[in-house]
């Protein structure tokens, strides 16, 4: 019986080579059977796209059909044996991209998960550090505990007991990876993983380590203090080089990355290094000025009023702001003014206030 290749992959006759592959990795994904998929419809897709992954044999196809790929032992796309038996000539000289293998099957099969040892570093960690306002504001050391992988002190994280021999592996030869085969329903496939003997270093110990079991490796708690800079602000990151989770000897530790979040104060807002406050005051201070107390960082200082202010207004103490952490010295704190009207008065004061009356 015919079948129609485009119809499976879900794609227009005429389709770009592009369409085609894009279809072909969406459906493939769908139905892989190692993600709970189903076999029938992916050995489908696969067939389908044999035929049309590659230029010259589409041709062929929209020619004679899928009659045209018929052999003794049914359909067969590949150009070989039929029935999946092997990888002969697989994405040689046909068109198809090798790298479609290793997007899809990559991760299910193991293709390129032996990274060499010279790339193997410890894993980030990535932690929140709360702060209020004033904390922020001055900076300072903190200190925590950080539960982690840390190198065995025993052995100094080689894995061995102190005194053991170090040997090179024998089955992998050094090359801490091996070769190994896995028939799939594309036929037999090879692939590199960690050599489990030696983890991937290519050495074994003649005793392994009692405290890590030959890991090298262990968890468990760290004191970890870190200088906070003043001024500091909510969201920023501060990163600590190598004390993140530790990784086997002679590979680097990952980094510790701390995301700040500083809990906003009621009493201050802030721009940049610049603070700013409102402060309410009489109608008659705004007319004869005078001098009120502010809230700063420091503490409480005297502003002077004066006289005729305008609600709204904002007056400005030089360096009573946040620590600058692009320039020398601080910012500034800014206190905008609002005059409050008076909503009940007694005869006394209407009639003052009458006196007073300006056009």
């Amino acid at each position: 019986m015919a079948k129609d290749y485009y119809k499976t992959l879900g794609v227009e006759r005429n389709a770009t080579q592009d369409e085609i592959k894009k279809a072909f990795r969406a459906l493939a994904h769908k139905y892989h059977p190692d993600k709970g998929g189903d076999a029938e419809k992916f050995k489908e897709v696969n067939e389908a796209y044999q035929a049309l992954g590659d230029s010259e044999k589409r041709s062929r196809y929209d020619r004679f059909g899928s009659a045209g790929f018929e052999s003794a032992g049914g359909p067969n796309p590949f150009g070989g044996f039929s029935g999946f038996e092997g990888f002969s000539g697989f994405g040689q000289g046909q068109g198809i991209d090798v790298e479609d293998l290793g997007d899809i099957f990559g991760n299910v099969f193991g293709f390129g998960s032996g990274r060499s040892r010279q790339e193997r570093r410890g894993a980030d960690i990535e932690m929140d550090l709360r702060l209020t306002f004033e904390e922020a504001a001055r900076g300072g050391r903190r200190v925590f505990e950080l539960y982690k992988t840390v190198q065995c002190d025993h052995c100094g994280g080689s894995g061995g007991e102190p005194g053991s021999e170090v040997n090179t592996c024998k089955n992998c030869n050094g090359a801490g990876q091996v070769t190994r085969s896995q028939r799939t329903i594309f036929g037999v496939m090879r692939m590199q993983e960690t050599c489990p003997d030696c983890r991937g270093e290519g050495k074994t110990v003649s005793k392994r380590c009692s405290r890590c079991s030959g890991s090298g490796l262990r968890k468990e708690a760290r004191e970890i203090a870190i200088d906070v800079p003043p001024g500091i602000d909510n969201g920023e990151t501060l990163r600590l080089a190598g004390e993140g989770e530790a990784a086997k000897a002679g590979a680097r530790s990952g980094d510790l990355y701390i995301r700040v979040r500083v809990k906003s104060d009621p009493r201050f807002e802030r721009s940049g290094d610049d603070l700013l406050i409102k402060k309410n005051i009489g109608f008659s201070l705004a007319a004869l000025g005078g001098e009120i107390r502010i809230e700063t960082l420091d503490g409480k200082v005297a502003v002077d009023i004066p006289a005729g202010i305008q609600s709204g207004q904002v007056l400005r103490l030089r360096g009573q702001g946040l620590v600058s952490r692009r320039r020398s010295g601080r910012g500034d704190l800014l206190v905008q003014v609002t005059v409050t009207t008076p909503k009940k008065l007694s005869r006394e004061q209407k009639r003052l206030f009458e006196e007073l009356k300006l056009e």
